[in-house]
């Protein structure tokens, strides 16, 4: 016999018939969900003073103040646009996307050494046009690489913002490259889409001559910066706190790549951009293992670039960052801010284990991670008091990021709107890899450090990934020891 209710036991014989996966990702959402479970939203603050920056402003704030004007913390994005393009429409939707989110028109002020920030409603932006038509094919191309990297390294002013500016290529009457920067202080991934979300709506109703036709937003970003300080505080705090702490007591506090230069003793962020891909065929392999495992794709990629980073250092404890959005609260999903978080995540790889095994560790630790995603990182890094050194990040020098491909350009009528790569020249650490679902595979790019590495390493390095991929699919029950790196011949 059993207590159970009959509606009991219809919920366990529906869960009992979930695929792996499909478990997995519900168990996933439902950690995501106990984060966020509180009475406590985030509303409206009383009053437009002065607020305080919010824990992750204040590291970049801290930063620009070591080393003013620095282009490592831009976030730009370039466009194509093909067809009749509207100028002042353009700009009018520009501007009210400025007046929308406080953020882009934020000013940072200090005190005595304390930052403070406060919105200047005053504030419009221009889009200058730089007529391109009537060079050649080549001096267009010199020229284009050019304005793109002076207007994409070009400094902000944080006192006097504002934190967006524009810049329009003019190639042909129908050919133009928009040119879009803003400071990450005021922004990050989630807030590009935003922006073009609301591009694509502004922009139509500009041209048609009507009203902006989007909501009133329900609170701004500074608001969350009061709040997330109430917030982070007491037991709450304390929780976190003592989750990373353990987490990453006697972490080694560096990887120890090879690299073909030696290490400057202060860090310049010079970096380049190594285009990859991954394509369809070994795609969907990967989300076949993961499938049968019961993990994400994002936790099997994770677990194998471990595996890589594992057999170049020779070190069993690896600790990688990935950034997680951090937008785990309705009323801040359509915000323009700085609310991506960064997680460090640990991975024990001693023992030979299969990659099975290792998987089923990598998916433990980032479920409980994602449980603990409220603390800042930069409040981890005052927690931890790592030795602090100009020569390397605190507390892990890589990184490792998977998103979806979505939100990557605006739908604007009359145009085709083309999403360019762009390459900074920085590289806020020593490795990133950055990979985006798409389709037909996946595409990205690795991020290095070119004081460190050269092209050539960092390809031979990407080809061995690749070849490791080949050989997981192929049997993921083998010790990570005798995956392959190299063709075989």
């Amino acid at each position: 016999m059993t207590n159970q209710q009959p509606e009991q036991r219809n919920l366990d014989d529906r869960l009992a018939g979930l695929s792996p996966a499909k478990r997995a990702l519900l168990e996933m959402k439902l950690k995501q969900k106990q984060a966020q479970a509180t009475p406590q939203g985030v509303t409206r603050r009383d009053d437009s003073a002065a607020a305080p920056l919010s824990y992750a402003q204040q590291r970049l704030w801290f930063l620009e103040e070591l080393e003013p004007g620095s282009p490592a913390y831009h976030i730009p994005a370039i466009f194509e646009l093909s067809g009749e393009l509207d100028v002042a429409a353009l700009t009018a939707s520009l501007n009210e996307i400025v007046q929308r989110h406080e953020a882009l028109r934020t000013t940072f002020t200090a005190v005595n050494g304390q930052p403070s920030q406060q919105v200047n409603n005053q504030v419009s932006i221009t889009v200058p046009v730089n007529d391109l038509q009537g060079l050649s094919t080549e001096q267009c191309k010199s020229e284009i690489a050019k304005l793109t990297a002076a207007e994409t390294r070009r400094p902000f002013d944080l006192t006097t913002g504002p934190l967006l500016r524009a810049k329009l290529l003019k190639l042909a009457p129908r050919e133009h490259r928009l040119i879009l920067t803003m400071h990450h202080i005021a922004s990050d991934g989630w807030s590009r889409g935003v922006l073009l979300n609301e591009l694509s709506v502004l922009y139509k109703d500009f041209l048609n001559g009507e009203r902006p036709s989007l909501d009133a937003l329900p609170i701004q970003y500074a608001d969350f910066a009061v709040w997330q300080r109430d917030y982070l505080s007491g037991e709450r705090l304390e929780k976190q706190q003592s989750y990373w702490k353990n987490q990453l007591a006697g972490a080694p506090p560096r990887l120890e790549l090879p690299t073909d230069f030696p290490r400057p003793a202060v860090q310049e962020y010079r970096g380049n951009h190594l285009p990859v891909a991954i394509n369809q065929t070994l795609y969907e392999e990967l989300k076949r293992v993961s499938q049968e495992a019961g993990t994400t794709l994002f936790m099997t990629l994770f677990a194998a670039f471990n595996v890589l980073l594992h057999r170049y250092s020779r070190q069993d404890e690896i600790v990688i960052g990935s950034p997680i959005a951090n937008r785990t609260r309705a009323e801040i999903e359509g915000l323009i801010g700085f609310f991506v978080n960064t997680l460090a995540l640990r991975t024990d790889l001693s023992g030979n284990p299969t990659f099975l095994e290792l998987l089923a560790q990598v998916k433990e630790t980032t479920l409980d991670a994602y449980d603990h995603q409220d603390l800042p990182f930069e409040k981890l890094v005052e927690e931890l008091q790592p030795e602090r050194a100009l020569s390397y990040n605190p507390i892990f020098q890589v990184m490792f990021v998977l998103h979806n491909a979505t939100g990557t350009s605006a739908e604007l009528p009359g145009l085709t709107m083309t999403s360019v790569d762009v390459d900074t020249g920085t590289s806020k650490f020593d490795l990133a890899l950055s990979l985006a679902e798409e389709a037909d595979g996946l595409t990205g790019y690795l991020e290095y450090n070119i004081d460190l590495f050269a092209e050539a390493t960092m390809a031979r390095f990407w080809h061995h990934f690749q070849v490791l991929l080949g050989g997981i699919v192929q049997d993921p029950s083998r010790p990570i020891g005798a995956l392959p790196l190299m063709d075989e011949a």
